[in-house]
């Protein structure tokens, strides 16, 4: 039988990526929303999320879509009624209520699981087995995009708790801490803030890492034109680049095929949503907060360098 599950939080995410691969899956039944402002056609609605909990005892999971910010309430909420939760990056607004909820989700005997769909891109899994065994010399991140295009009047991004252009950048983090061997810690930051916003909008980062190797990442939300989402590695077996969000693997010049395995479920997020039937079933959770560590350390560390006002 599918597992009923309820969406909270019906916006760009959620119509681009989570519904789809719920309606595709024969493992998910979508029973339920919840959003004040959007529907899905055929999917019973509510606009409170209580109300939903309340009426329909039958779903087992929710899936939180809305901004970080509110989502611990909605989780606390859901867990509290014995409902398992999947939570869409960045987990939360904090580490330290992500660490709440996981004790909570623990205490309930209920699954939880923070989300990173970039590590779920096509050429993730084989650009990690390529590195193991392999001494790291450099790692570069160069995250650029163009925040008009892919947040289009998101206002929430640029308030406290938004993340600002470590929404988009935490993907690269979610991708570099899962392939590299060995874990690295934010060593210098920089972060350009415009006037007007309270988050960065670009950031420059350093990493120490534990044998010497050279890490760095570049982001940027004012990308105009081409869009960048790459990872250049140099190792004492040659290079490895991850390109189009880890979509493409170039090892030493050469474009790789995604072996035959990586193609038995397509996409990030069916990938995503398969990861949770196997928690649900087994009970067990899945809250790595590694990328989300590494953000909090560069607002820790950010030199903040204040840049001419954005205006979408």
């Amino acid at each position: 039988m599918p597992i009923k599950i309820a969406l909270a939080g019906i916006g760009k995410i959620a119509r681009d990526q989570h519904i789809p691969a719920l309606i595709a899956s024969t493992e998910w039944e979508l029973a339920a929303t919840v959003s004040r402002h959007a529907t899905v056609e055929g999917v019973e609605a509510y606009e409170d999320f209580h109300a939903m909990l309340k009426a329909r005892p039958d779903i087992e999971v929710v899936s939180l879509c809305m901004p970080p910010v509110p989502r611990f309430a909605y989780a606390k909420a859901a867990i509290r009624s014995r409902r398992h939760v999947m939570l869409e990056k960045p987990p939360g607004a904090t580490l330290s209520e992500c660490h709440a909820l996981e004790a909570m989700a623990r205490d309930a005997g209920v699954s939880i699981y923070a989300t990173w769909h970039s590590r779920e891109a096509a050429m993730v899994a084989q650009a990690k087995a390529w590195l193991k065994g392999k001494t790291l010399r450099s790692l570069v991140v160069n995250w650029k995009e163009d925040v008009r295009k892919w947040h289009p009047g998101q206002t929430w991004i640029w308030e406290a708790g938004g993340l600002g252009v470590f929404d988009p950048g935490i993907n690269a983090l979610s991708i570099v801490t899962e392939i590299l061997p060995d874990p690295i810690h934010v060593a210098t930051s920089e972060l350009l803030i415009p006037e007007n916003c309270e988050t960065p909008i670009a950031a420059n980062l350093t990493f120490t890492h534990p044998h010497g190797a050279q890490v760095s990442a570049e982001m940027d939300f004012r990308k105009e034109g081409d869009q960048f989402w790459n990872i250049a590695i140099e190792t004492d077996h040659g290079s490895l680049e991850l390109s189009q969000g880890g979509a493409t693997l170039s090892i030493n010049g050469e474009t790789q095929t995604a072996a035959s395995a990586d193609n038995a479920l397509q996409g990030e997020y069916p990938r995503l949503y398969a990861n949770m039937a196997r928690l649900v079933r087994g009970r067990a959770i899945d809250m790595d907060l590694s990328p989300m560590a590494h953000v909090a350390d560069a607002f820790l560390l950010g030199k903040r360098i204040s840049v001419e006002a954005f205006i979408e």
